[in-house]
């Protein structure tokens, strides 16, 4: 079992949902923690929290993973500090949801600098110390979205597909250095994925990001090459299209999300601040 008291763990996109949760669930568990995401204020917010209720060292750098430095801006400030990190958390993730030509290219562009571009330069930067010092720990979050083509999620799945292969391909080559690699891959979960939209996840099969978190966790501690943190269904959905044609696979997909209306998603206006 890995015990995570006295380690210092990283997590990315740890200003909300599951980076959040996961930053809380380590603080429980006796892990010091850096802090990483575009907003320093909810980052603060969230680190005067944790310190409050919890005797572990926390620390917060605010970084745009999409921006091709922001990793480097990272990797620098730890050397400053003098802080080796023991684990690494590529959580941060975005998306863009509705039909690829209709809806505002940057989203999805966004989504492959921060899924796979930053997520690499993350693992690269992190896990060449981890690698020259023969310990420590990588886990990337990707997602059930990463086992079968979704139509109108269609740059989302493919870049958590992305993360799926890299990890697992990552992990076999660490095999014996020291350094182990978990890939999560959560179903549906309560983020505010689809927030600003007009999209919505069904309630009845979204898992909460906490019980993801501490899953995601359990999982590594035990030693697993893969983690499935959401509820069964979500595990067995990634079976599914292992085991029928691809293009049936992809059509049932569609007619999923089309279901959902993500087929004619719009934003949402924000209303006035309050």
């Amino acid at each position: 079992m890995y015990d995570y008291r006295g380690t210092t763990t990283l997590v990315t996109g740890a200003s909300r949902g599951i980076g959040s949760a996961c930053a809380r669930a380590l603080a429980r568990r006796g892990s010091n923690l850096v802090l990483v995401a575009r907003s320093a204020p909810a980052l603060d917010r969230l680190a005067g929290e944790i310190r409050a209720e919890h005797p572990v060292n926390t620390l917060v750098l605010d970084a745009d993973l999409a921006d091709p430095a922001g990793p480097g801006t990272v990797a620098d400030a730890l050397r400053e500090r003098h802080v080796s990190v023991d684990l690494l958390v590529n959580n941060a993730g975005t998306g863009s949801v509705g039909p690829f030509f209709g809806r505002p290219f940057e989203q999805s562009l966004r989504s492959v600098d921060v899924n796979v571009t930053g997520l690499m330069r993350m693992t690269r930067l992190i896990g060449a110390d981890m690698l020259e010092r023969g310990s420590g720990g990588i886990i990337n979050v990707g997602s059930t979205a990463a086992f079968q083509p979704m139509p109108y999620q269609a740059s989302y799945s493919g870049t958590k597909a992305f993360v799926l292969y890299f990890t697992e391909a990552l992990a076999q080559e660490l095999r014996g250095t020291g350094v182990r690699v978990m890939g999560a891959h959560p179903g549906a979960t309560g983020t505010g994925f689809f927030d600003s939209t007009t999209a919505v996840m069904d309630p009845r099969v979204t898992d909460s990001p906490e019980s993801v978190a501490e899953r995601t966790l359990d999982d590594f501690a035990r030693g697993r090459a893969a983690s499935y943190p959401g509820r069964a269904l979500h595990r067995w959905t990634t079976w599914v299209p292992r085991l029928l044609p691809r293009t049936a696979v992809t059509r049932a997909v569609a007619v999923v999300n089309r279901k959902a209306g993500f087929h004619e998603v719009q934003d949402v206006m924000s209303g006035p601040a309050s």
